[in-house]
């Protein structure tokens, strides 16, 4: 493939800020570099997505909040309540955290289940739901499973991490989601997308989403220091 331009990556990347100390203005202040660098979304916690979707109205920036975040052990009555408020919040795009411990021990249908549930209420308000699947805390097998059960339950993307365990993306774990889902589904790369040449990898291996905190070093050609 051409290799994409800095400016071509900006449409791949959700400007994300989910640090539980983050101010509003450091939520407003993304919200204006994801307008000014035309990013595809602002991911947020539950908590600022009614500021984030004010402050993006007229752009066409979307609005991205993070359901069971970082660990994923709610309840599915508990994600599927904090997916609608999200949605009527404003939310666009849904990431959900899964049931790590189900896709451990091989529970497909609790996985299916799960995630079925979450999407039917994502899109009933519109939104879209990517499946985050901790990629770190998984098996191969695991991963494959988790991936298959997104696709079974009607996600719409696959997500590597949250960035808050014990690593982020790869592009080993990149190109196997890829694999596994097929040339439709959309696959999000999250956690350690720091640099252009890292998110030009995570691109080539599959990724048609980057989750990142480091959009504008990447867009600047610059090497972040940010975790996520």
């Amino acid at each position: 493939m051409t290799e994409l331009s800095a400016r071509e990556i900006a449409s791949y990347i959700d400007h994300t800020l989910l640090a539980q100390n983050a101010s509003r203005e450091q939520i407003v202040q993304i919200c204006e570099e994801a307008k000014k660098y035309e990013f595809k979304s602002v991911c947020v916690n539950p908590l600022w997505v009614s500021t984030v979707s004010r402050e993006l109205e007229g752009s066409e920036v979307l609005t991205c909040s993070v359901i069971g975040f970082p660990l994923g052990a709610s309840a599915t009555d508990t994600k599927v309540f904090e997916t609608k408020h999200a949605v009527a919040d404003g939310a666009n795009e849904i990431d959900m955290v899964i049931d790590v411990a189900a896709a451990l021990r091989g529970d497909r249908d609790a996985l299916v289940n799960e995630i079925f549930a979450i999407a039917q209420a994502a899109h009933e308000g519109g939104a879209i739901l990517k499946v985050i699947i901790e990629t770190c805390l998984l098996t191969e097998e695991a991963k494959v499973l988790a991936c298959e059960a997104a696709k079974a339950a009607g996600a719409d993307f696959v997500k590597t991490s949250t960035g808050f365990s014990t690593g982020g993306a790869t592009v080993e774990d990149v190109a196997l989601m890829r694999k596994t889902v097929g040339p439709d589904m959309g696959v999000k790369a999250s956690g350690g997308v720091r640099s252009v040449e890292t998110a030009r990898a995570m691109i080539a291996a599959g990724a048609t989403r980057l989750g990142s905190s480091s959009g504008v070093a990447i867009l600047e050609g610059e090497q972040s220091g940010s975790s996520y």
